[in-house]
């Protein structure tokens, strides 16, 4: 049986959907996704993949390339396709890819309700699916396959990767550190740069190095945070997805709001403290239980609109006293568990 996942961008919702990639390869199932360009690093050359699909986003795309893909998808005789986005353009791509059954979401549960109209089978969320991860896995049930409350993130094998990073920080000689990630989402979710820059001081006093890390198009939001740090910062080296995932693994603690690297440091165990503001922690936030939130609700929560004059600037409510109450916090649990392994 062949399936065909359809969870085009962005990295965090990429990042939620892989344990519902883990459950179907684990159920027998040969898997293929579809996706945006965002994504390629974490998806292309995977090991349970049998078919990865990289698509343009919509505008960019013309009937010719359209057919191309479509030709391509139809050539992998899906026997469903899965949207676990509820986007139109999901549903579309899903209905595009010739599976003999298309499921996704009832309208309720859906970001664009009306795409429900191209799906053959909408399923009804129950009670237990109340984080987009089991969300997530709540779809294969229409497949027999239930694997609510799963946490298996399958990334790509990165041992080069792994070694270089493992070389870059010793030359850096980081020590202990603490990765500050400031950007990676929509303005109304971050932490400001002059925030985290506070905090940066607050935690070097703690004997940690914070370390900033950026993504494509933030080098300069980075720089911000150093200088606001007085110092106390120092700036990553360039990372791709797979580089940061590596870092993650090494750091004592990851201060992150909710973006992709925060769901990224999640998915391979760092210890988290996750800075939150409109959207809800208890669909979008950390499931370590010793992981730390901490929140700022706005009147309007949960608000997923980029732009709401309701959450514009809640998050700087959140003040870095706080936050570096809430990294002792998370280290604290962290060493507990040194040294009982240790023991």
């Amino acid at each position: 049986m062949k399936a065909l996942i359809v969870r085009l961008s962005s990295i965090g919702d990429v990042v939620h959907t892989l344990p519902a990639l883990a459950a179907l390869t684990g159920a027998g199932w040969e898997v293929g996704w579809m996706f945006e360009s965002r994504a390629a690093e974490l998806l292309e050359d995977h090991p349970l993949l049998t078919h990865a699909m990289r698509v343009a986003r919509p505008s960019l795309l013309h009937i010719g390339a359209t057919r191309r893909v479509m030709r391509q998808l139809r050539e992998q005789a899906y026997d469903v396709a899965l949207d676990f986005q509820g986007l139109w353009k999901s549903a579309l791509w899903a209905r595009l890819s010739g599976a003999t059954r298309v499921l996704g979401y009832a309208a309720t549960w859906r970001r664009e309700p009306a795409s429900a109209f191209l799906v053959d089978e909408q399923v009804d969320l129950a009670h237990d699916a109340q984080h987009v991860i089991d969300k997530n896995l709540a779809l294969l049930r229409a497949l027999s396959i239930d694997a609510v409350g799963s946490r298996a993130f399958p990334l790509p094998l990165a041992t080069e990767r792994a070694a270089r990073v493992e070389g870059l920080c010793k030359e850096m000689d980081l020590g202990a550190f603490a990765i500050l990630n400031p950007g990676g989402g929509w303005l109304s979710k971050l932490w400001p740069a002059d925030r985290f820059g506070a905090l940066a001081r607050l935690l070097k006093e703690r004997g940690l190095t914070p370390l900033v890390t950026w993504g494509p198009g933030e080098e300069m939001l980075a720089e911000r945070v150093v200088a606001a740090s007085g110092g106390a910062a120092l700036r990553c080296f360039p990372t791709s997805l797979l580089d940061y995932v590596e870092l993650a693994r090494r750091a004592r603690v990851v201060v992150a709001a909710d973006t992709g690297p925060l769901q990224l440091a999640c998915a391979v165990g760092a210890p988290v403290v996750a800075l939150f503001g409109p959207t809800d922690p208890a669909r979008n936030g950390p499931f370590g239980e010793d992981d730390v939130v901490v929140r700022r609700a706005p009147l309007c929560a949960p608000c997923h609109k980029r732009r709401c004059r309701i959450h514009a600037g809640v998050m700087k409510a959140i003040y870095p006293d706080e936050v570096a109450r809430a990294v002792a916090r998370r280290l604290a649990v962290a060493r507990e568990g040194r040294a009982v392994a240790a023991g």
